[in-house]
């Protein structure tokens, strides 16, 4: 095992949580190719439970996006993460249920209730709703072209108003810009009173969200320094809504790529898919960064260096590396990178998994 971060002996350490994201919605994008079956998918989130992870994730996709079609002859497969996060609670008895993430502006409020409240039914409370605008206007014009002119941001935090509003009220109307319905009685309700919600993403208006609205802030890819500021930010918004800051979660979303020296890291990041979808982001979450910066801000390298990164991310405040994303350029390479995260880094950071 690793050495822990030192730390002074009178400091209470505070523990970390870690997840895993399964292939749901990512073959092609930045998960094994050949692509993922539904079956590895389930295999993965076995494994990360017996491996003492946190959470097991799964991303969201209703159609291929323009990058995904001109990459490959063959479409992927994305499957939806709710029903096969519902399988995954089937079988397992621990791990948390993670969307990471969900994109809201393309789903039904009233739907979208019901199959997250049955999910946290079936799975005796283990649901945690990520929700973001999405990171491909294309996807959601041609899924959802009536509201190919609408903001996103706006139709997002409309939908987490009507989740709220569904799953605490006995009878529920709403009469948004984007989203209306009238006298709607949702059961059953989430086991979790509040079920939290998580607000995707690295711009204002999802620090906002997750001030206001949210139990949870879920940036992606970004360093310590961002994660600091951005939670004052969240706190700033929390307080301005009559809400207490310190009950907001700060997680992110990072990519993990272990090795044992630098240049192996960079090898195995370089052939795997994940530089395609580094790059498919460039005018949007990854625009104006480098490689390296992009390296310097993820999970990647040896693991002596990424405990280091770990730490700086602990003193910034953060608390949960959610739907953590794991290099690979097939299914058992996934697994193996999981395995050695969960024996060179986790230990560092708490003495057992928190549930």
């Amino acid at each position: 095992m690793r050495r822990s971060p030192e730390q002074p002996a009178t400091t209470e350490v505070r523990s970390l949580k870690f997840g895993v994201e399964t292939p749901t919605c990512l073959a092609g994008m930045m998960y094994p190719t050949p692509f993922a079956t539904a079956q590895d998918v389930i295999r993965v989130a076995l494994e990360a439970e017996q491996l003492g992870y946190y959470d097991v994730g799964g991303n969201d996709h209703l159609s291929t996006m323009r990058f995904i079609r001109e990459a490959w002859t063959e479409p992927p497969d994305f499957y939806e993460p709710l029903i096969t996060l519902s399988n995954i609670a089937a079988r397992t008895s621990v791990i948390r249920l993670t969307t990471g993430i969900l994109v809201l502006p393309m789903r039904d409020p009233v739907l979208l209730a019901k199959q997250v409240a049955t999910l946290d039914q079936l799975s005796n409370g283990r649901v945690i709703l990520g929700v973001a605008v999405g990171g491909y206007r294309d996807e959601f014009e041609g899924v959802v072209p009536d509201l190919a002119d609408a903001s996103r941001a706006v139709v997002a935090a409309e939908g987490i108003e009507a989740l709220r509003g569904l799953w605490n009220d006995r009878r529920f109307s709403y009469a948004g810009k984007y989203r209306r319905f009238d006298d709607v009685e949702s059961y059953p309700k989430p086991v979790q009173n509040p079920l939290p919600i998580y607000s995707g993403g690295n711009v204002e208006g999802s620090l906002r969200r997750a001030g206001e609205l949210c139990d949870g802030w879920l940036p992606a890819k970004v360093g310590p320094d961002k994660i600091r500021a951005g939670r004052e930010k969240v706190a700033a918004y929390a307080r301005a809504a009559g809400r207490d800051p310190s009950e907001i979660v700060t997680a992110l979303q990072s990519v993990v790529c272990l090795g044992d020296t630098r240049d192996q890291v960079r090898e195995r990041f370089e052939r795997s898919a994940f530089d395609l979808f580094r790059r498919s982001l460039g005018t949007t979450m990854t625009k104006g960064i480098s490689l390296d910066a992009y390296f310097d801000a993820n999970l990647i390298g040896t693991p002596d260096e990424v405990c280091a990164k770990v730490e700086a991310y602990r003193e910034a405040g953060l608390e949960h590396f959610c739907a953590t994303l794991f290099v690979g350029t097939t299914v058992d390479e996934l697994i193996d990178q999981m395995r050695l995260f969960a024996r060179d880094v986790m230990p560092a950071f708490q003495s057992t998994q928190p549930k």
